[in-house]
C-alpha cells in the first residue's frame, strides 16, 4: 500500500464534510473518546525502511507490527527502550506512537517521545510533512515530531517513524518483596530509588513489591541484596512482561481503569478502589467506580492529572480537562495541523 489513498481518502473527507476514524491495529481502541467516522485502514502501511544496528536507529512506516520491530531489534541484541506495549499481535509501531504509550522502564530509560528522531505524515490536507530525522541532534527551532507522540491521529497520520533504539541489558535481576499495605509499597519503592542501585523497574501488584535491576554486572548489587527474595530469570521476565502488556490479574476487569499521574512521593490517595503503582510512585492505576469529578478533584489537589484510561463512559470527558489558556493552544495546533477537522474529531475531547 502506498500513500495515496490515503490522501485521497482525506480529500474525499474534506469534500463531504466527513470525519475519518483512523484506524492501525486496532489493539487500542479502547483508549481515548469514542468517536465516529468513515473507516480509515491504516494497517497495511508497513515494513521496516532502515536498520542500522551501529547508529542505533530504525526507521519503519506505522503499520509494521510492533512485535516484528521488536524481534528485528532483539537479533541484534537492542531494543526499544522505553518497552511499549504489546497488546496484541496487531499492535502496530504507528498506534503506539499516537498513543504515546510507554512501560515499566519509562522513568528509568525515557518515555516514548525521548526516543522518536523523526516522522513522516500527512496532515488533515493531505500534505506530507517531514519533521526531524535519524540523528539526535538534527533540530533547529521546535522538535515538531514529538507533537505527533500522544496525539492520537488528531494533529496528522503517521506514515513513518525513526526511532533511537538501546542495546539490551548484560543482566537483569527482579526481587520481590512482601508488604502489608499501599503505604508500605511506596515507601519501599522510594528507599530503592533513592539508593545507589542500577533500578530500571518498580511495582506495587497485590501483597508485593516488584523491582528489577540491570546492568553489565549485578555482582554488587547481588552482594548489598542477598537477604532479598529473587525471582528466578523466567519469572522475573515473565511478570515484567505481564505489566507492560496489561495481562495481569488486576487489568482483568469490567471495572473502570484509571491512569493517575503524580509526584512520585505523593503519599496513598486513599480512593476506594483497587490500586496498582508504577514508574517509582509516579504513576497509580486505579480500579474504581468513582466518579470522575472525586478521583479527579483528589488527584488535583497532590498537583497531579488523571486519565480515564478503559471502560466507564467513553463520551465523557476521557482526559484531564485543560486550563482555558492550555485549551487554546491545543486548538490552534489543532487547527494548524487538520483545519478541516477531519482527523480523529473528538477523539480527545469533545470540542475538537
Amino acid at each position: 500500500m502506498n500513500m495515496l489513498p490515503i490522501q485521497e481518502a482525506i480529500q474525499t473527507a474534506i469534500a463531504d464534510n466527513l470525519p475519518l476514524q483512523l484506524i492501525g491495529g486496532n489493539s487500542k481502541q479502547f483508549y481515548g473518546r469514542e468517536i465516529t467516522g468513515q473507516p480509515l485502514q491504516l494497517a497495511e502501511y508497513r515494513g521496516i525502511l532502515s536498520y542500522e544496528p551501529s547508529e542505533l536507529v530504525i526507521t519503519a512506516r506505522a503499520g509494521t507490527p510492533l512485535s516484528e520491530i521488536i524481534a528485528t531489534l532483539a537479533a541484534k541484541n537492542q531494543c526499544l527502550a522505553f518497552e511499549p506495549p504489546l497488546f496484541s499481535e496487531t499492535t502496530t509501531l504507528g498506534g503506539t506512537i499516537a498513543c504515546g504509550f510507554s512501560g515499566p522502564a519509562r522513568p528509568y530509560s525515557g518515555a516514548a517521545r525521548d526516543f522518536v528522531l523523526g516522522v513522516k505524515c500527512l496532515n488533515g490536507k493531505g500534505e506530507e510533512l517531514n519533521f526531524g530525522g535519524q540523528v539526535m541532534k538534527n533540530v533547529a527551532g521546535y522538535d515538531v515530531s514529538r507533537l505527533m507522540v500522544g496525539a492520537l491521529g488528531t494533529l496528522g497520520i503517521l506514515l513513518e517513524i525513526s526511532c533511537k533504539v538501546l542495546p539490551l541489558p548484560c543482566e537483569t535481576e527482579t526481587i520481590r518483596l512482601p508488604v502489608a499495605s499501599e503505604s508500605e509499597a511506596l515507601a519501599t519503592i522510594l528507599k530503592y530509588t533513592q539508593a545507589n542501585f542500577p533500578l530500571t523497574a518498580s511495582c506495587f501488584e497485590g501483597e508485593a513489591v516488584y523491582l528489577r535491576f540491570a546492568g553489565a554486572n549485578l555482582t554488587a548489587v547481588r552482594h548489598e541484596l542477598a537477604a532479598e527474595t529473587y525471582l528466578d530469570q523466567q519469572s522475573g521476565q515473565q511478570f515484567w512482561q505481564q505489566l507492560r502488556d496489561q495481562q495481569l490479574a488486576f487489568f482483568q476487569t469490567n471495572q473502570p481503569i484509571w491512569r493517575l499521574s503524580v509526584p512520585a512521593p505523593t503519599p496513598a490517595l486513599g480512593l476506594a478502589g483497587e490500586t496498582l503503582i508504577e514508574w517509582g510512585g509516579a504513576l497509580r492505576w486505579l480500579r474504581s467506580g468513582l466518579s470522575a469529578h472525586e478521583i479527579r478533584q483528589a488527584v488535583a489537589a497532590v498537583g497531579g492529572h488523571a486519565i480515564l484510561f478503559k471502560g466507564g463512559n467513553r463520551h465523557g470527558e476521557i482526559f484531564q480537562p485543560l486550563p482555558p489558556n492550555l485549551e487554546v493552544l491545543h486548538q490552534r495546533l489543532k487547527s494548524q495541523f487538520d483545519p478541516h477537522n477531519i482527523l480523529n474529531r473528538n477523539k480527545m475531547y469533545a470540542t475538537w
